[in-house]
């Protein structure tokens, strides 16, 4: 593999984590909330799949990312020739 396309799959790399993190965080919040009787405090009433909608999503991301970043180490590592203090 060329040295652009190893970057390259570097930069996707790191854009896909970017991009990952922002959807694992992400929270619905137009969805309505209902007020506790007892303490009059706000409490979430739908689950966490309907709080965080987008976590499998970036779940997917992270694996894409993972996968594009080891492809691009192991082609990187097989082009270049350890350094050993024997050889300069």
């Amino acid at each position: 593999m060329k040295f652009k396309a190893e970057v390259t799959l570097l930069v996707v790399a790191i854009a896909l984590f970017a991009l990952s993190m922002f959807c694992y965080s992400y929270t619905d919040t137009t969805q309505p909330t209902s007020t506790s009787a007892g303490a009059g405090a706000e409490v979430k009433s739908f689950t966490t799949g309907q709080l965080y909608p987008f976590r499998s999503i970036a779940i997917v991301f992270v694996g894409i990312a993972s996968l594009s970043m080891v492809t691009a180490s192991i082609s990187y590592s097989k082009k270049t020739k350890p350094l050993s203090p024997l050889n300069p």
